[in-house]
This record gives C-alpha cells, sequence and structure tokens, in this order.
C-alpha cells in the first residue's frame, strides 16, 4: 500500500522549437511520487529526464499535460505562486554546485535560511550531511564531494517537502559519490523528504525504494526494490 501522493503527473508533454525543427522532450508522461519514498529516475543522457525534473520542480511548464503538487495544478499557477513554490517546498540539487564562492559554506546555506519559513539552522543542515566540523571553510577548501554536500544542506535548510536530484554524481569520482549518496539517504530517512535523485548510472538504482526507467521522453517501466542497498555498498 502506498503512502500519501506527494505529485501525479497526467499526460505531461514538452516541445522545444529548436529553429525551425521541433523537438519533443516529453512524450505523455504519467507518475505519481509519494511521500517520504526515494527515487531514482534513470536513463541515458538526452531522455527527458531533467526537463521532468524542471517541470516537478516549477522551473518549467510542459506543453500540455497537468503537474498536481498538494492537488494544485503547477500548469496553471501564476508565476507569485510558482515563486513561493519553488521557495518553500522544493529544494533542488545539481550536478554543479552553485555555491558562493566568498561565502563560506555556513553563509552558503544561511543564504537559503534567512528566506525561508521554518528553517533548520545553517550549523544543523551542514551537521546532516556530516561537515559540522568545516562550516567556516569556503568553497575553494572543500573538495567536491564536500561541495555537493554543502548544496544538500542549502536545498535542506528550508526543510522541504520534496528534494530534487539532478545527476548529484555526475561530476565526482566513485568513492565521492557515494558519500553524497549517503547524505541524501540520511535527508530522505531522518528527515522524511521525498528524494527524486536523476542518473544515468544503473548502479544508484539499488538503494531507491522505486526506480523510473525513462527513455526517449516516456517511462519505459518502473521497478519496486523490496530490499534497498545501502549507498555504503554500492560499487560503480
Amino acid at each position: 500500500m502506498q503512502s500519501e501522493t506527494v505529485f501525479e503527473a497526467h499526460g505531461i508533454t514538452k516541445i522545444y522549437q529548436v529553429g525551425e525543427t521541433e523537438v519533443q522532450a516529453l512524450r505523455g508522461v504519467d507518475l505519481a511520487l509519494y511521500k517520504h519514498e526515494l527515487v531514482v529516475l534513470l536513463g541515458a543522457s538526452g531522455s527527458g529526464k531533467s526537463t521532468l525534473l524542471n517541470i516537478l520542480g516549477g522551473l518549467d511548464l510542459p506543453t500540455t499535460g497537468q503537474v498536481l503538487y498538494g492537488g494544485n495544478d503547477l500548469v496553471k499557477a501564476t508565476e507569485r505562486q510558482l515563486t513561493t513554490y519553488r521557495r518553500y517546498h522544493v529544494g533542488f540539487v545539481f550536478q554543479f554546485y552553485n555555491l558562493i564562492p566568498s561565502l563560506t559554506a555556513k553563509e552558503n546555506v544561511a543564504v537559503v535560511t534567512e528566506i525561508a519559513r521554518d528553517p533548520m539552522t545553517p550549523e544543523a543542515a551542514l551537521n546532516i550531511v556530516q561537515l559540522g566540523d568545516r562550516m567556516d571553510h569556503f568553497p575553494a577548501q572543500l573538495s567536491g564531494g564536500e561541495q555537493q554536500r554543502v548544496a544538500i544542506a542549502r536545498a535542506i535548510a528550508k526543510r522541504p517537502a520534496v528534494l530534487l536530484c539532478d545527476e548529484p554524481t555526475g561530476a565526482l569520482d566513485s568513492s565521492t559519490g557515494i558519500v553524497v549518496l549517503e547524505a541524501l539517504e540520511r535527508v530522505n530517512r531522518e528527515l522524511g523528504t521525498t528524494t527524486v535523485v536523476i542518473t544515468h548510472n544503473a548502479v544508484i538504482g539499488a538503494m531507491a525504494d522505486r526506480i523510473i526507467h525513462f527513455s526517449d521522453g516516456q517511462i519505459a517501466g518502473i521497478d519496486q526494490n523490496s530490499k534497498k542497498v545501502s549507498p555504503q555498498d554500492l560499487h560503480w
């Protein structure tokens, strides 16, 4: 039995105009995401995963279809409502960390906590990703994996209902990537944040509740993991 639905997407299409050519990035996607689950969206580069993530996150709108969050259709939302949605309900983690070089780890997280409604402290967020001892370091003093964990701390500090991660280990080697995945798993387990991880790395799917296979702008299949693998047991 599934828990409460967080997202429902119905018949989502996305067509981009590139010069004279129409590019169909999404071709009728139907999808439900549930409270507290960790989902891996798996597919090759160019399969439409990032387009779908951007639509779920309110960064882009579909050409047709419905995106329901908490029963409200994001497609019909005003720009102001979308801004509120992005600010308070969704956390984003991208492949590149987008930290502010002149701010310490703690100050980078505080950028978000200062505008959130009910934030955790920057210290608490950094402790969850096990960087409590690095909070006064600047990005240039941190490894790639540490910078990505600061980005995760920044994303979760506002206590979002949903964490959307686009290739969070894409710029990292295997051992560093696993440390980042451990941080995401801990966020999902301890905070109950619905977490979606986009990747082209099939190995990462073993840590998820569900693996959604994406191909050519469509869902090609969904697998349920009866037994999840801990990130430290993943190898690629």
